[in-house]
């Protein structure tokens, strides 16, 4: 049985994917290069129809 991830959400929601999208963007940018294994990033749309970045590092 695989466990529910654990996620961290961006503090700010953003009107469009547009501006969301960049923020992923630097989010999986921080780890192109680096030693550990970066984060699994994804933008979730909220009723609101405004947009949400959020990551987790559990291997999913």
């Amino acid at each position: 049985m695989a466990k529910e991830p654990h996620w961290i959400y961006w503090k700010k929601t953003f009107r469009s994917k547009f501006q969301a999208g960049c923020v992923k963007a630097k989010l999986e940018d921080n780890w192109h290069n680096g030693y550990e294994i970066g984060p699994f990033v994804e933008i979730k749309k909220l009723k609101t129809n405004k947009y949400v970045v959020r990551y987790t590092y559990d291997e999913m």
